[in-house]
This record gives structure tokens, sequence and C-alpha cells, in this order.
């Protein structure tokens, strides 16, 4: 397989289109469970929560399309790393402890402070790991994969293809068997396990690390894009009569299985996705108003938990139909315009002005692209 040539601004506009889908999945999920469910949306978006799979896959696959043959010193990496996703997460923490305390509720000092140490999912205890900002639990995964990923390229980029491929049924095969294997544990120690700990989520990472080493090196998917968007459709339509069946209290109710099976489905489409880019043809997800959308994803999965919050304190859950309809609206209409102008205001000025804070050393290694931006999690 051959090399790709580097990539551009937004070389891999698809992705950066899918980050909207995924942080979209996500809010309708939220809304879905803490305001109230609209009749057919809510039933296909009720495990909303496996778009945080989505973007664990796709840190691994962007990540690695991006740095592997850069030649660029870990500490520049991680220093890239804390100024694309830090100011903004301490933003959101401060947006969204002033909201606690304004609705009466105390807050874990300890648990803010270990959010803003990018630590929180480590510990068990769901007033930890939910911190300061519940939606930033996620933040303490990426920030362990990116810890992480320095090693896992040095071990896997020069690596036949053949490796890749074992590589991603071996984690693919031990989330099989790990789902089944923590079941015995406590619920809350089990839902923890599963759903929040760094070192469990850490396969869906490696399945994406090897997927972009594999696209990096001109590899094709056999699943081509449309085919894979139905794939992930039908699955998450699955979801909806195992729901009736089982209980989410239950170890092999859809909650975990949504999160957990859904990799292999996600790096699909991400790959699909992205080898469209590559060989010029359109997706459907590159247009500018879909880029600008996923450009402002971050910001929005951050802080649309934070204005439900608001929303269900100052005027309570709706009745359902209409009501619920006009509520979700003017959910969704503020909090993406609190995201763009947290895009705009917070997220890429600040990043910007830390990553020039940096002197990378004489070989000056070049900037990281605008595709990485795809690769933040949530």
């Amino acid at each position: 397989m051959s090399p790709i040539p580097g990539t551009g601004r937004d070389r891999l506009p698809s992705l950066t289109g899918l980050r909207f889908w995924a942080a979209a999945l996500v809010v309708l999920y939220h809304l879905s469970r803490q305001v109230g469910p609209v009749p057919g949306l809510s039933e296909a978006v009720w495990y909303g929560r496996s778009g945080v799979t989505f973007f664990f896959v796709l840190s691994g696959v962007v990540l690695a399309w991006t740095y592997d043959g850069a030649r660029v010193p870990t500490r520049v990496f991680l220093w890239r790393r804390f100024a694309r996703v830090w100011p903004l997460l301490a933003v959101s923490v401060g947006a969204s402890v002033a909201v606690w305390a304004a609705m009466g509720k105390a807050v874990s000092l300890k648990a803010v402070a270990a959010t803003l140490l990018l630590a929180h999912a480590w510990f068990p205890q769901p007033v930890m790991f939910t911190g300061g900002n519940p939606a930033a639990w996620s933040l303490s995964d990426e920030a362990w994969f990116y810890l992480l990923f320095p090693a896992l390229l040095a071990l896997l980029a020069g690596r036949r293809a053949r490796v890749w491929l074992w590589t991603a049924v071996a984690v693919t095969c031990a989330a099989l068997v790990l789902w089944p294997a923590l079941s015995g544990l406590e619920p809350t120690t089990r839902t923890w396990a599963l759903d929040y700990l760094p070192l469990t989520r850490s396969l869906q990472f490696v399945l994406g690390v090897v997927a972009g080493l594999a696209l990096k090196r001109g590899w094709r998917p056999p699943v081509p894009l449309p085919v894979a968007i139905a794939l992930v459709i039908a699955w998450h339509l699955v979801l909806i009569p195992w729901s009736d069946a089982v209980p989410d209290a239950y170890w092999y109710s859809p909650y975990t299985a949504s999160q957990w099976l859904s990799a292999p489905l996600f790096a699909a489409l991400i790959c699909a996705a992205a080898r469209a880019d590559l060989d010029g043809r359109r997706t459907g997800l590159g247009g500018p108003w879909t880029i600008r959308l996923g450009h402002w994803s971050f910001a929005w999965y951050l802080l649309h938990e934070i204005v439900i919050r608001v929303a269900v304190f100052e005027w309570g859950k709706p009745s359902r139909g209409t009501e619920t309809l006009v509520f979700w609206a003017g959910v969704l209409t503020v909090s993406l315009a609190a995201a763009a102008l947290a895009y705009h205001c917070v997220e890429h000025p600040a990043e910007r002005w830390l990553r020039r804070r940096f002197v990378a050393g004489p070989d000056r290694p070049p900037v990281m692209t605008e595709v990485s931006r795809a690769g933040a999690g949530r």
C-alpha cells in the first residue's frame, strides 16, 4: 500500500461533518431522557450515548492519520492536545458549577478539581466521574488516550497490515469478553468499569488507531459509505425491541451494548467517509455549513447538558406532544448558539494562543492540520 500525501485544512471534511451528527446523537439522547420523549425520534436515539464511542474511535483514526510519519516530539503532541481541549473544558466546568450553585445544589470540590485535572473518570464514585460538568467525563478518557498514543504509534506504525488487522480483531474480541466478564460487579462499579473507565474504553481508541494507520497507507475499506451509514442506523433501530425486552439495569441490556458493540460499525463508517474524501467523491457530509457545525460540535457537546439543566429548572419538564417539541427546539437553538459563541470566542482563539506559547525546538515540526480537530473526543 502506498502512502497518502500529507493533509491540508479539513483534508477529510466528511469526518468534520460526522462530528456534528455524533454530537447531535448525544444531545438528542439527553433531551429524550432528561426532558421528555418525542415519539418515533426518541426511540431511535434512546441509546445515543453511543456517540461517545464514535468520538473515541474517531480520535484514534484522526490522530494516527495526522501524526504517522510526522516526527512530532511527544511533548509537542501533548501540549497541542492540552491546548485543544482544556480551555473550553475549564469554561464549561465554571458554567456548570455556577448553574449548580444557582439551583442550590452542592458541588464536590474534589470532583471539580479532578475534572480540571482530567482524572475524574478514574474514580468509581458517580459524584467524581461525572465531575463539575457531567458531559466532560469523556475528556478524562481522551487525556488517557493522548498519553497512550505516542507509545501506540511507535509500536504499530511500522508494522505490516496483517498486524493492524489482528490488533483490530483482538480489541474487538476483548470487548466481547470484558462485557460479560465484568457483569458480576456491584451495579455502580460495573457501570463505571464499562461506561467510564479509561482502561476499558481504550479498546475503542486502539481500534481507531489501527484503522487510521491503514487509511494512511492507502487501505480501502470494503464497506461503501451508504452501507456503513445504513448499518449504524440499523444497529440503533435493533436496540428498540431489545430495550423493550431488557431493562437498562441489567448488564446484558442494550445500554452498555450500544456503546461497546458499536465500535466496529463506527470504525467502518469513519473509514468509508474518509476514503470517499480521499477519492474525491461527494458524501453530503462536507458542505460549508456541515463543517461549521462540526467545528462547533465539541463546544456543543460540553455545553448542551448545562442548557438542558437550566431550562428544566426554570420551566419544568414539558407535557407530551407539541410542548415537548417546542422545548426541544428551544434547547437545540440556544445550545447551538452558545456552542458557536464558545468556539469563536474561547475554544479556537485559546487553542491558537496556547500553541504559539510552545516552542517546538530547532526542527520546528509541522503544525497539526485542521483535520485533527475531528479527533477531540466527547
